[in-house]
């Protein structure tokens, strides 16, 4: 394409549609405070807007600004973000916050690259926020606009390998507007959210469908191209939910960083334990002689690169026989509430309550 005058005309038509039709009413929009700005596009890397939003209106209440999340309590952070998945994002914005406040004096520096260079900010993260907070014109590349280039452009290969990646961004670059940045930037991502969406696009509502090579090669079913399938590996455990007469269950706060990492959880055993095997590990782990009461239907759980299949017991204290130096206690009904439980796990425990004990 002659880059210098379709740039300009697929940017115009952008930045003219998000004006007229993009999202404007987002809690995180209508003002430039970077803190909140960061927090929603941290989210949004996982994240659907409409599961995204009642998360970040919780997560700003508990910490307003970036001085309160960096004070406050990782379990209090892990908390305020469970159930949103993929739990290197909260651990980052902690990290993040305090090194906001103790190398920057708690502002947010205003050029892409110092703010890549924050714990947990990549380069598409932080254009966005220097975009958004600062007017600063630069290129963003999330998973929606990598949709939108690589269809209109007819880029073929998947987005996620280097070489395609590399062309993507030199696409990304070379759009940039002279003026409209916000409004460029948001319409991207309105575009790759709203119209151009994995199946189904609306190319009769696109504002740049004119233009599009997929649409007008009849690509759009196969641009971008999927991630090469792969075999998932399947991993078996047997989770146990240990609970007192009073109906307090057994949490144990898991390794700060892997899976659920952070978060508290259910005892997990290997999946092939016998009784006699899963009452030892537990009393020599938890000081607590059980009783084992029973099995629930399999828990299946999808990991980005793995499937977990659990084989729930429930199992009632008998009595303790010592004191624990574990990291794990029991949380009655009420608190449970609060705890910053895997969303799978959570799921569980409603089931087994019926409802009524975790919400």
């Amino acid at each position: 394409m002659a880059r210098s005058s379709s740039a300009g005309a697929f940017a115009g038509r952008v930045i003219r549609w998000q004006r007229a039709h993009g999202r404007r009413d987002l809690p995180w929009q209508g003002g430039r405070d970077p803190y909140r700005i960061w927090v929603s596009e941290v989210m949004l890397q996982q994240t659907q807007v409409a599961a995204a939003i009642p998360y970040y209106l919780r997560f700003v209440h508990r910490f307003p600004d970036v001085r309160a999340l960096a004070v406050a309590p990782a379990a209090d952070v892990m908390a305020a973000w469970a159930g949103l998945g993929y739990y290197t994002r909260a651990r980052n914005l902690h990290r993040c916050a305090q090194f906001v406040v103790e190398r920057h004096g708690g502002e947010f520096p205003r050029s892409v690259r110092a703010l890549s260079e924050l714990p947990g900010i990549g380069r598409s993260t932080a254009a966005a926020i220097a975009a958004f907070a600062f007017g600063a014109r630069a290129a963003i590349l999330d998973g929606n606009v990598k949709r939108v280039l690589a269809r209109h452009f007819g880029v073929a290969g998947y987005p996620g390998t280097a070489a395609v990646e590399r062309q993507l961004w030199t696409l990304a670059e070379e759009l940039l507007p002279g003026d409209g940045i916000e409004a460029y930037t948001q319409g991207l991502m309105d575009l790759g959210a709203t119209l151009c969406v994995r199946t189904r696009p609306r190319c009769g509502a696109c504002p740049v469908a004119r233009s599009c090579v997929a649409l007008a090669q009849g690509r759009t079913a196969e641009l971008p191209a999927p991630r090469p399938a792969r075999v998932r590996p399947l991993r078996h455990a047997t989770v146990v939910i240990i609970r007192d007469d009073d109906g307090a269950t057994l949490l144990e706060t898991r390794p700060p960083t892997g899976i659920w990492g952070g978060l508290v959880s259910l005892p997990e055993f290997d999946a092939d334990a016998s009784d006699q095997a899963l009452r030892t590990s537990i009393a020599d782990r938890y000081e607590f002689d059980v009783v084992l009461e029973g099995s629930l239907p399999h828990v299946r759980h999808e990991f980005s690169h793995y499937s977990l299949v659990m084989q729930p017991r429930l199992a009632r204290i008998r009595r303790a026989l010592g004191a624990s130096d574990c990291a794990a206690r029991l949380v009655g009904r009420d608190a449970l509430r609060e705890s910053a439980l895997p969303a799978p796990i959570r799921r569980l425990l409603q089931q087994v309550d019926g409802d009524a004990g975790v919400r």
